[in-house]
């Protein structure tokens, strides 16, 4: 039975996936009336000699393009600004963004100021973009953020060390390029928490209070995919068919996420990226299982499919015995993959907690989607528990 809730989708993205599909970056370009490419790289790329499946299709196709890879792992406004000016000195009219969520936030930032001008900064909230940005093309190499199907950018902003995001419309990308070719060198430290990252948006994506019947075929099959695929990539980099399902997982979560939005471990995860510099995937990875317990009350039908679909069995079991087997799946996963299982592993402060709490609150958008509605209190003990280690 199709539900009665109201709501919109907006997904203009071009896909393009498969294995060997960069080849074609070139014409792709070319499509969108390229000329001139600003191609913004993860360093990791750069540095580890793997950046020539990249430049090869636009030199194949004679497409200048100018390499900009001053990308930090939790990118400051700063990055988007100075990629702007040299962008806009050497007359690109393109964008490509190349690596992990940071390089594609940058790069979609990047493009939208090439036409709108002023400072990252300004565009900060929802819907302040005015004008479309000059063409923007997202090549992801790791199986995480979902960002080259998403309307968002996410920056720290250095002047007051909280982190926020740039949303529009205008911010989709024009078009991705997704070739599990390109993430078979990722390293397992980084598959795991990338994983679970995008898992943390196929997840809260289906429990969030703005789900629908399109974003919740998008989450469970991003699920499925990824749950059956993680443990495998994790211990075997070089399988292809993991690698694939990783990355199909990862873009179909990023589309759930464009179109119902994240909930409270999203929340609760930028401030510890804010505050201490723990990448996004890592801090989501860390604080989902312990989020997903205080929520569980809050729908446990849905908590219970989750349990079935992350493989437990709740034959017998009565909704909430069910339900509570959502987060003893992932805490299991995480072990699996060595995820750390506290924010003390992580060397968070235990006195900085309350504050932490208090910055989550103020992240609107994902509070307001939760399917259980934290008070201060709720929030600083699920930190201490997550930090003690403390199931419910």
């Amino acid at each position: 039975m199709t539900q009665s809730q109201a709501f919109t989708v907006t997904q203009p993205t071009r896909i393009q996936f498969g294995a060997g599909a960069i080849s074609d970056l070139g014409k792709t370009v070319k499509d969108f009336n390229g000329t001139n490419v600003f191609l913004v790289v993860d360093p990791g790329l750069v540095k580890a000699g793997l950046i020539s499946p990249i430049t090869a299709p636009l030199e194949k196709e004679q497409i200048p393009f100018t390499i900009y890879d001053n990308i930090d792992p939790e990118p400051g406004l700063k990055l988007a600004d100075k990629g702007y000016k040299l962008a806009k000195k050497a007359g690109c009219d393109c964008v490509v963004g190349v690596g992990g969520g940071s390089a594609m936030d940058v790069a979609k930032a990047i493009a939208i100021l090439l036409t709108n001008g002023g400072k990252a900064a300004d565009y900060l909230g929802l819907g302040l973009i005015k004008k479309p940005g000059v063409p923007k093309i997202m090549v992801p190499t790791s199986a995480g953020t979902g960002a080259e199907v998403t309307f968002t950018a996410v920056f720290i902003n250095e002047k007051t060390g909280s982190k926020g995001g740039m949303n529009g419309d205008p911010l989709y990308p024009d078009a991705a390029i997704l070739d599990p070719k390109l993430t078979l060198s990722l390293p397992p430290h980084v598959t795991a928490f990338t994983g679970i990252d995008a898992l943390t948006h196929a997840l809260e994506s289906y429990t969030s209070t703005q789900a629908h019947v399109i974003s919740e075929m998008y989450s469970l099959e991003a699920i499925r995919l990824i749950a059956g695929s993680l443990p495998a990539a994790y211990a075997n980099g070089s399988n292809l068919q993991a690698r694939t399902d990783m990355l199909m997982g990862s873009l179909l979560g990023g589309k759930a996420l464009a179109t119902a939005g994240v909930g409270l471990v999203h929340a609760m995860a930028y401030p510890m990226g804010g505050m201490f510099g723990i990448p996004h995937g890592l801090a989501n990875a860390v604080l989902l299982p312990y989020v997903v317990e205080y929520n569980q009350i809050g729908n446990m039908e849905k908590f219970a499919i989750l349990a079935e679909v992350l493989g437990q069995n709740t034959d017998d079991l009565t909704l909430r015995e069910a339900a509570s087997l959502c987060a003893e799946a992932l805490f299991e996963l995480n072990a699996d993959v060595g995820i750390p299982a506290t924010l003390k592993d992580l060397d968070i402060p235990f006195d900085k907690i309350p504050e932490m709490a208090a910055i989550a609150l103020t992240v609107t958008r994902p509070v307001e989607n939760n399917p259980r509605k934290p008070t201060l209190e709720d929030v600083i003990s699920i930190y201490e528990n997550a930090y003690e280690g403390i199931a419910y």
